[in-house]
Order: C-alpha cells, then structure tokens, then sequence
C-alpha cells in the first residue's frame, strides 16, 4: 500500500505559515506551563499521600473533601477513579511543611492513619467497635479465629497447626476482598469452602463490613519527589542532547540542528496539551515523553537520510528542493507509519483503564505532533541553519568581502 505516489508538494514554500503556526502554539504552550495552569504534579514529583479507595456506595469528592478539611487535613484533592459504578476515589494530600524525608508514618497530616480515621467516624459508626473486615488484614482475622476457636482445634500441643489452619480461612475470605476490591456484606462468605458454620457464626458475632477500603497507599518524602523530578528533567534533556549528538556525527550538524527544534517543539507543545487536559504528571508520564521523543526523531531521521542519499546523487541542486523531494519520496512510509502508531495506541487511550490514560494520551499527541515537526519543523530549520549559519552563508559572506 502505497498513499501520496509521485507527490509534489512544496514543504518549503508552505513552512513559513507552518512555522508561525507552530510558533504561536509553542508560546501558547509555555503560557498554560508557567502561567495558566501548571503541571498537576503526582506525589512522585509533589511528594504527599495518595490514597485509592473504594467505597460500598458513592461518594461526592465535594463531601469528601469537606469531610477531610474538618479533620484537619488541609489541601487534599479528591478525584474519581475507575469506571463509573466501581465507587473509587483518589485522594493527594500534601506533606506538612515541617516534614523531612524518611519516615512518614504518623507524622503527615494526610497520612493513612488520619485518613482512615477521619471515614471511620462519618460512615463506620454503626460497626460498634467490631472487627472491620474492609480495614483489618488476614493476620489479625486469623487471631480473632483462634481466640474464638469455632472448629474447637485449639489444645494440647496443637495450637500452631491450629493458627494455621485459622490463618489460611482468614486468607481465603481476604481473598474476595482483594479480587473485588472490597466486601459487600457477610452472607457473601457464606459460600466459601472453608466457612463453616462455627466460622459463619464468628463473622456474625465478632466482625462487620465497613463503607470502605483502601486499595493503595503510597507516601513519597519531599526530598525523594525533588530528586525524581531532578532526575525526570535531566533524562528528557539529556535524551535531546543525546539526539543532537547523534544526528551530528551521524549526518551533519545542520541535520542535528533540526532535530533538535522539532524535538524541543514537541516536548513543549505536548507538556502544554497535557497541563491543559489536567491528567497527573508522573514517572510513567516521563516514560511517555520519552516515547515521543524516540518516535519524533525516527521520523527526521528517514527523512534525512533520504536528504543525504539525493545530495549524493545531485550536489548541484538547491537544498530545498532536495528536502522538498525527500519529504515527498518519505510521505506514504511517514503516514503509513503514523497511522498504524495511532491505531494503536488509540486503542490503549480507549479502553486501558485510568492507570495508563496519562500515558497513552501523552504518546497519542505526540505521534501526531512528532509527524508534523517532522515534516514542517525539523526540514525548515536544516534549511535555515543551512542559510544563515551554514555553507551557503559562509559561501555569501565570502562573495561579499570579495
């Protein structure tokens, strides 16, 4: 398949428009980064708490958010995760300014403790002080069992095959909560293997399932999120200048050159689109530019290797028209390419779920953003590298001292 067969398109008479084009949206961008709306920054870089949870039924992230501020916990934000139905929310809370690194347990207002406490007082007051079997662990349920003893196992020396065995009942009933994120209600375990009717009654009598329960609980320092943030800018501009290396030694310095402004723009553009959109900016959002930037630059890359096979063939032509012949000798292999590239991570940004949204949407931007600086950023700037700093500007200066 072949689209574009003998085209003729004149890249290099339409790139001033194209490079105004992009010059506004490229202000533009860094308007919404430094100005408008900035990067909504994930604990991996903001350092804090963050908390997914799932509730029985719900929640307004407005009473929520209500609910932590009177607790204490100020500026935490609250949003809905998953699919509508599934009834999670994540919550960020800031670190306290006075927090150093290291351990954070206990010490941060938005801690898991805290959190935890604040929703066991609003929606779990009618537990009575029971073992919630939506907070606590299998550990502590297996103790409950053995205390109890139902199965009448305890005594003699046989108390440890008895924990045990009460340890591996109290796993599988932690197991429906693990693979449907929490338990509904009692009778649900009734159908479980190992619940007998000694069990059943223990359940009854001893436990009750609580409006909530946590999934995921991660706690980043200030100085670790610093560090990942260091690191997170030094990859992306080390990945660039790494690219400008490479296309120098590999084609020439011009070549380099355009690569480089194509690959800048594209960052750019791309951090302001995702800012605008508000998803959060973490470590896989790293991973996703730096997707883009090898895409971007395999694109240029096709195309000037052609520019350097044509200039071996004809080294009398003008440089714009051998960008303009080996941009149109490379548009079906780029659209092709791009395409198939969309399809499917179109497909991941469709249905992948909440986790990989960020992701998928950064790498779907760029592969068309990084499609277009190819053709009508990265070749420009080789010609006009080539007119004011290259030969043909050197070649002018020289006639003119002549």
């Amino acid at each position: 398949m072949e689209f574009f067969k003998n085209s003729k398109f004149d890249f290099m008479r339409m790139s001033p428009l194209f490079l105004g084009l992009s010059a506004l949206v490229f202000l533009g961008a860094l308007a919404v980064l430094f100005g408008l709306r900035q990067l909504n920054l994930g604990i991996d870089f903001a350092g804090g708490t963050q908390l997914t949870i799932k509730f029985q039924e719900e929640k307004d992230p407005a009473e929520i958010r209500s609910l932590l501020e009177g607790a204490g916990i100020e500026g935490a934000q609250v949003q809905r995760f998953g699919d509508v139905g599934e009834h999670e929310v994540i919550i960020k809370t800031p670190l306290a300014e006075d927090v150093e690194g290291g351990d954070l347990e206990g010490t941060d207002p938005g801690s898991r403790d805290e959190v935890v406490a604040a929703f066991n007082a609003r929606y779990n007051g009618d537990l009575g002080g029971v073992f919630d079997l939506n907070e606590q662990g299998s550990d502590a349920l297996a103790t409950v069992f053995f205390t109890e003893d139902p199965e009448g196992l305890r005594g003699g020396d046989d108390d440890l095959a008895a924990r045990e065995r009460y340890r591996e009942i109290a796993q599988e009933i932690m197991e429906v909560r693990k693979q449907d994120g929490i338990i509904r209600d009692l009778d649900s375990l009734a159908e479980l293997p190992s619940v007998t009717p000694g069990i059943a009654e223990v359940l009854r009598s001893r436990t009750g399932v609580g409006a909530f329960n946590v999934l995921a609980n991660d706690v980043v320092g200030p100085q670790i999120g610093g560090e990942l943030r260091l690191k997170g800018i030094l990859a992306v501009t080390l990945s660039l200048l790494g690219m400008l290396l490479y296309i120098w030694l590999r084609f020439e310095l011009r070549f380099g050159i355009g690569a480089l402004a194509a690959l800048t723009h594209d960052v750019v553009i791309c951090l302001g689109i995702y800012a605008l959109m508000g998803y959060e900016f973490d470590l896989t959002t790293i991973a996703a530019f730096l997707t883009v930037v090898g895409y971007s630059v395999n694109d240029s890359v096709v195309v000037f290797d052609r520019v350097r096979e044509n200039l071996r063939k004809n080294r009398r032509a003008p440089l714009n028209e051998l960008l303009n012949l080996s941009l149109n000798q490379t548009l079906s292999r780029t659209v092709l390419t791009s395409g198939t590239t969309l399809l499917a991570v179109g497909t991941l940004y469709a249905f992948g779920g909440d986790v990989i949204r960020g992701f998928a949407f950064i790498v779907l931007i760029g592969v068309v953003i990084g499609t277009y600086s190819s053709i009508f950023i990265a070749s420009p700037f080789v010609l006009f590298w080539e007119r004011f700093f290259g030969r043909e500007a050197r070649t002018r200066r020289s006639a003119a001292t002549a």
